[in-house]
C-alpha cells in the first residue's frame, strides 16, 4: 500500500501551505499540517508527492476528441478548446486524463507562467512533486449524485459525470443552476416541480450554518441533501481522493517527468563495475593468448622451413602451406605410400596372374602410389579377366590403358591404384 504526502498550495495570504498523509486505498494517516514548504519537504521521508494546486487558477472541463493519447493529442487540445478560453492558447499549458466510458477526456488548463511559480517554489523546497493536481478533482465523483464542497468562498462541484468546476462567492444552489441542474427562480415564484436529483455536500460547521437557508431550499428542490461536516478542513477530504489515482496530472508535455537514468543506474553501479572489470580482464587474457600462440607458431613455421630446405635445397620459393609441402615430399620419396600400396597390389596381381595362366608379366613399374604393368596375353579377354580379378577385391582398381597386337599376342598396358586415389 503507497502512501503519498499532499501538499495544498495557495490557500493562505502568509504563503504557508498545508499537507497530510494519505495512502492509495483513500486512508488519511495523518493529521493536517500546516506550515512553509520547506516544513513539509521534511515530512516527505520518500513518500511521493501530489500538489494540489488552486482551483480557481485552473479550468477543468472535459472535451470529445477522437486522437487517443500522446504528443498528438497534447497538440490538439488547444485548438479544441479555443473558443472558451479567453487567454491566448500560446500562454497555456494543457493536460488530459484517462478517457471515461462515454468517450469524453478530461482536460486541465492552466497559465504557464503559474505552473513555473509553482515548480520554482517547489524546488527551491527541495520538493520532487511526482503528481500536479487540480484541487477540485480531490471532490469525488458519485454517479447520479451531485457534490459540492464549500471552502470559505469557493464552491467545487461536479455532477458524477462530466461536468466539475468552482465558483467564487456564490451558494452551492448557484452551482447547480450554472450546471443547468436546477431553474433559476425568484423567491415569489410558485414551485409546482417535483422534486430531483441527490446532492451531497461537505463543508465546515461555519458554512453549514451560513448556508442554512440555501440547504432548505435545496431540500424542496431536490430528492435528498445531504450535509457532511469536515471538522478538520477541506484538505483530508481532498487527499484521499487524489492519493486514490483521481485527477489530472497538470505533469505532462513541457513539464512531463524527465526520467533520471543516473538515479536508476546507481544502485548497479559496482556490479557493473565489476562486470566490466571481468570483461577487461578476459580480452587482456585473450590477447596474451593470442600473442603467445602467434609467437610459436612463428617459431614452428621457422624451424619447419629450416627443415625443409634441408631435405630440398634447392627449392627457394616461399613456403606458405607446410602441410602441402609436407605431403609433396612424401609423394616425392614414396615413403608413406609406397610400402601400404606396392606390396599389396603385387599380392593382388599374382593371384590374378595365377588364374590366367597363359598371360605373362613383361615389366612392372611404380611411381607416387600407382603401378604400370606391361602384359602379353593371348586374347583381350584374358587381359579383361585379370584386370576384373585384380579390382574385385575393392582395394585397389585396375584399368587398361592400351592394347597392341604383335603377332598373334595381344601386347597392354595395365594401371593400378588404390581405390579411390
Amino acid at each position: 500500500m503507497a502512501e503519498y504526502l499532499v501538499i495544498r498550495l495557495g490557500h493562505t495570504s502568509d504563503g504557508a501551505v498545508e499537507w497530510i498523509v494519505a495512502d492509495d486505498s483513500g486512508t488519511r494517516r495523518g493529521q493536517t499540517v500546516s506550515g512553509s514548504l520547506a516544513d513539509a519537504a521534511r515530512d516527505v521521508r520518500g513518500r511521493p508527492v501530489i500538489v494540489l494546486v488552486p482551483a480557481t487558477e485552473v479550468l477543468t472541463t472535459t472535451v470529445e476528441i477522437p486522437i487517443r493519447s500522446g504528443p498528438r493529442l497534447r497538440a490538439a487540445l488547444p485548438f479544441a478548446l479555443e473558443e472558451n478560453l479567453a487567454d491566448d492558447v500560446d500562454t497555456l499549458h494543457f493536460a488530459s486524463g484517462t478517457r471515461r466510458e462515454n468517450g469524453k477526456l478530461p482536460v486541465a488548463v492552466v497559465a504557464r507562467a503559474r505552473m513555473d511559480e509553482w515548480l520554482e517554489a517547489l524546488d527551491d523546497a527541495g520538493i520532487s512533486a511526482a503528481r500536479i493536481v487540480p484541487e477540485n478533482y480531490g471532490l469525488a465523483r458519485i454517479p447520479g449524485t451531485m457534490s459540492v464542497l464549500i471552502d470559505g468562498d469557493c464552491v467545487m462541484f461536479n455532477d458524477g459525470a462530466d461536468s466539475e468546476f468552482v465558483m467564487q462567492g456564490v451558494r452551492p444552489s448557484d452551482t447547480l443552476v450554472a450546471a443547468g441542474l436546477l431553474s433559476d427562480r425568484s423567491d415569489d415564484e410558485p414551485d409546482d416541480g417535483e422534486p430531483s436529483g441527490h446532492l451531497v455536500a461537505y463543508c465546515e460547521a461555519v458554512d453549514e450554518e451560513r448556508l442554512s437557508h440555501d440547504w432548505i431550499a435545496l431540500r424542496h428542490e431536490l430528492h435528498s441533501v445531504d450535509v457532511n461536516l469536515l471538522p478538520d478542513g477541506a484538505l483530508p477530504r481532498l487527499a484521499v481522493t487524489v492519493a486514490g489515482g483521481s485527477g489530472v496530472n497538470l505533469l505532462q508535455g513541457r513539464y512531463g517527468m524527465k526520467t533520471d537514468y543516473r538515479s536508476q543506474f546507481r544502485p548497479w553501479q559496482n556490479a557493473a563495475v565489476l562486470l566490466l572489470g571481468l570483461v577487461i580482464v578476459g580480452l587482456v587474457a585473450k590477447g596474451v593468448d593470442l600473442y603467445r600462440l602467434t609467437q610459436e607458431a612463428a617459431s614452428l613455421q621457422a624451424q619447419f622451413i629450416e627443415e625443409y630446405r634441408q631435405i630440398r635445397p634447392g627449392d627457394t620459393r616461399e613456403v606458405l602451406d607446410p602441410l602441402n609441402a609436407v605431403r609433396s615430399v612424401k609423394q616425392g620419396l614414396g615413403a608413406a605410400t609406397g610400402p601400404q600400396v606396392f606390396l599389396p597390389s603385387l599380392r593382388q596381381l599374382s593371384d590374378a596372374m595365377a588364374q590366367n595362366s597363359n598371360a605373362r608379366i613383361e615389366t612392372i613399374s611404380y611411381r607416387a602410389g600407382v603401378i604400370d604393368v606391361r602384359i602379353t596375353s593371348p586374347d583381350v579377354a584374358t587381359l579383361d579377366k585379370i584386370q576384373k580379378s585384380v579390382s574385385a577385391s575393392g582395394q585397389f582398381q585396375a584399368s587398361i590403358q592400351s592394347t597392341d597386337q604383335v603377332a598373334d599376342q595381344i601386347s597392354s598396358r595395365l594401371q593400378i591404384r588404390e581405390a579411390g586415389s
